[in-house]
């Protein structure tokens, strides 16, 4: 029997490779801007970020094109590359979506987590806790990150925990520049949430997150009102070469 005829008996394993050096620039630059480390519509260089991330400017330049595909970067022509500013719109949007996807993920995790789930996000909770108090934003960022998609994957669901984890790095992005504002109170609704899903409340495990998501994205959206609008970069004008004779 053919292996193509075996395909539709039985599930090949998938060979696990290696991240190619693009893949690895692609999710360095992302952790970048996620970070705050490169500022919505910072001009990016290839040689710097070259230097930075101690790799050739190839595979920068292949990153860069593909993560202006997934609007992470924008690329104007005779400008160069400029990490993308995120409308209003589309940042309301994807906090929609994340609200819609996290409450049915809690509602889940209250019919599914079980004493050691419970233990894992009390752990991560304290974790979350510790990082307020010491004003430490970036841990407490990453461990929020980390919560939530315990949550989604204590749910049991795995097409959802795949749907949210598509969106999970994009809404650390918009989280970072409220989280201090956020400061305990995020982390006091985290801990309601815990308790709703060790008491295997679904209907209140939902509400929790639901509420707890809105805070999240009024506060971003409150943020985006009062900043200044991001001027749009300057044109670069080119000397039309001079005609001989």
């Amino acid at each position: 029997m053919l292996l193509s005829d075996q395909a539709g008996q039985t599930a090949a394993p998938k060979i696990p490779r290696p991240a190619t050096l693009r893949e690895s620039v692609i999710e360095a630059i992302q952790e970048l801007i996620v970070s705050g480390q490169l500022k919505p519509g910072q001009h990016l260089v290839e040689s710097e970020l070259a230097e930075l991330l101690g790799v050739s400017r190839q595979p920068v330049r292949e990153a860069l094109q593909q993560l202006s595909g997934e609007g992470w970067v924008d690329l104007h022509p005779g400008q160069g590359a400029f990490v993308h500013v995120p409308t209003v719109e589309e940042a309301d949007q994807l906090l929609a979506v994340r609200a819609l996807l996290e409450t049915e993920s809690a509602r889940l995790a209250a019919k599914h987590a079980g004493e050691d789930g419970v233990r894992r996000l009390r752990d991560l909770c304290a974790r979350g806790i510790a990082a307020v108090q010491s004003d430490d934003v970036d841990g407490a960022v990453a461990t929020n990150s980390e919560l939530h998609a315990l949550v989604t994957a204590l749910s049991g669901n795995k097409v959802l925990a795949e749907l949210a984890a598509q969106v999970a790095r994009r809404v650390r992005w918009y989280h970072t520049p409220v989280a201090r504002q956020r400061g305990m109170a995020s982390w006091d609704e985290h801990t309601s949430l815990i308790d709703a899903i060790e008491a295997g409340d679904e209907r209140r495990a939902a509400k929790i997150m639901r509420e707890h998501t809105e805070h999240t994205r009024a506060s971003y959206m409150e943020q985006r009102e009062n900043e200044p609008a991001e001027p749009a970069p300057a044109p670069v004008r080119r000397r039309r070469p001079r005609r001989l004779g």
